[in-house]
């Protein structure tokens, strides 16, 4: 059984409220429903290697130590494929190249059950963000396909490099932060630019009160509210009332637009324009700001920070920032400006040369998305039965992959933890899966690939990244060009090495606490 198992998990349960004694009949009759699957399941010789443990100590590990958790399942079953249970869910995790090769591949692997019922990480409205059929993720896939699109994005990136200079202004000419809240706040705020309206996005408080409450529903992701999210616990209660303020303030948003008559060059205009129903603007917004605020927020984080403790890549990125404003802006920024000049000097750079002409840019996003990406990919196959490595996986059954399997193999990735962009990729299927889809060694650039996933309407991408590297560029080249920075520790020494990425920490990948920051100096 693993360290972090029963006991930990009830004690969860039982202080989330009053009602303790019948938290204890569930157990038991939870307990009884698992020993009876296993008196009467079939045995078949291709079913993976079960876990020699209780369905229900597998709970804690899995939601609060996932890379240690499946780490140990894969070295304790010694199989490339095992299986273990949650309660009432049956799981089974694949490692290796067939394992993610097949994960990618699948067809009947579908991300949306297997997202919603053993992640819990976005608010839940029904008919908004939950209980979607086919046709209306489609839907909101298509418009958020709209947002990226070269016009949109174009437009965009002005108002996110003025939000960019302002929330750096309010840091002060000089300092030290911590960049995971700090660089995440501001990643938050680009995103809720990107994906909503000038109602919220134009709103400080507003934009505070939003990433709070998002806090919330994280904090409320206790493993008794994601695996019985119908137990009325502390966690669950917290999720709910944290869900329903966000959707106030998303609707007040729309329906503060609608009454103005105004229109505004935003998403939210788009959205309302292209006739939609406000409930699956709604969903569009609540979703989407998370979803694309997580990612993005804690990969930036990790890219100052590797930047800052690197000097040669820094180097490097800062002579390719330079040449780009040089080559395209017509009143070329000069060093010690403020940064709002710096920021019309970075507005007049086309997209397409953010995108196609930035290679140190890209290759540092890269490596940092390969170290500093902690996911591990969830699926429910819908049918029919699959077989990885002879082990079968049951329609009905979860799967899951963790991206370290391949991200931090030493095979692939001699002394993976090192951060080196200059990496050669490994001639192995799928030995990138940043982004969560693969790239392969029939793949022969990285520019091809970025223009693959950026016109795939595929399942297995992130459909948010164009928007996404956008926002990390701009943001970097802001630093690189407007402020000296470097890494130190809490005593405000250098740090010529920053430490590793906690990857049983889902949401954030944070380091310790207090062992890393940004000390800064804004160029003017």
């Amino acid at each position: 059984m693993h360290p972090a198992g029963l006991s930990v998990f009830v004690r969860d349960v039982l202080t989330t409220g009053p009602f303790w004694h019948i938290v204890v009949l569930v157990i038991i009759l939870l307990l009884l429903c698992e020993y009876a699957v296993h008196r009467w399941t079939t045995k078949r010789d291709d079913m993976p290697s079960s876990l020699n443990s209780l369905s229900i100590s597998n709970i804690v590990p899995f939601v609060r130590n996932r890379y240690d958790f499946l780490n140990w399942g894969f070295q304790s079953t010694g199989e490339t494929v095992f299986q273990f249970r949650l309660l009432t869910k049956p799981v089974v995790a694949v490692s290796g190249e067939s394992g993610r090769s097949t994960f990618l591949a699948a067809k009947g692997f579908d991300i949306h059950p297997g997202f919603k019922d053993l992640l819990g990480g976005i608010p839940m409205v029904r008919g908004v963000t939950s209980d979607l059929h086919g046709k209306t993720i489609a839907h909101i896939y298509r418009r958020l396909a709209m947002v990226q699109t070269q016009a949109s994005l174009s437009n965009l990136i002005p108002q996110l490099l003025a939000d960019s200079c302002s929330a750096i202004d309010a840091w002060g000419k000089r300092g030290r932060l911590d960049p995971f809240p700090s660089i995440y706040d501001l990643i938050f705020q680009l995103t809720v630019r990107s994906l909503t309206g000038a109602e919220i996005a134009d709103d400080p408080a507003i934009v505070q009160r939003l990433k709070h409450l998002y806090d919330e529903i994280d904090e409320g992701n206790t493993p008794s509210a994601i695996l019985l999210p119908w137990w009325p616990g502390r966690g669950m209660i917290r999720k709910l009332l944290a869900t329903k303020r966000i959707y106030d303030i998303v609707t007040q948003a729309i329906e503060t637009r609608l009454k103005s008559g105004k229109p505004r060059d935003d998403t939210l205009q788009m959205l309302l324009e292209s006739g939609d129903d406000n409930m699956v603007v709604v969903g569009f917004m609540m979703g989407l700001i998370i979803a694309g605020a997580r990612s993005t927020g804690t990969t930036a984080s990790w890219l100052l920070t590797y930047l800052g403790a690197h000097p040669e890549w820094k180097a490097k990125a800062h002579a390719e920032i330079e040449s780009l404003v040089f080559t395209h802006s017509l009143a070329p920024y000069k060093a010690g400006a403020p940064l709002s000049d710096l920021s019309a000097a970075l507005a007049q750079i086309p997209l397409n040369v953010w995108e196609g002409s930035t290679p140190v840019l890209d290759a540092l996003i890269h490596e940092t998305t390969r170290l500093a990406q902690p996911h591990t990919a969830i699926r429910k196959n819908m049918g029919p039965d699959v077989h990885i490595d002879g082990k079968l996986v049951p329609s009905g059954h979860y799967v899951v992959y963790p991206f370290s399997d391949v991200h931090l193999n030493e095979e692939l990735y001699p002394d993976p933890w090192r951060f080196d962009p200059s990496r050669p990729l490994p001639d192995a299927r799928y030995s990138y899966v940043g982004w969560g889809g693969g790239m392969t060694y029939e793949t022969p650039s990285r520019e091809s690939l970025t223009n693959a996933l950026v016109n795939s309407a595929g399942k297995i991408t992130c459909l948010g990244q164009r928007l996404a590297k956008v926002e990390m560029k701009l943001l970097s080249a802001i630093f690189l060009l407007g402020i000296d920075f470097s890494v130190v520790d809490k005593g405000g020494k250098h740090l010529e090495t920053v430490p590793r990425p906690n990857w049983n920490d889902i949401l954030g990948c944070k380091p310790p606490k207090d062992s890393c920051f940004i000390q800064y100096e804004v160029n003017y």
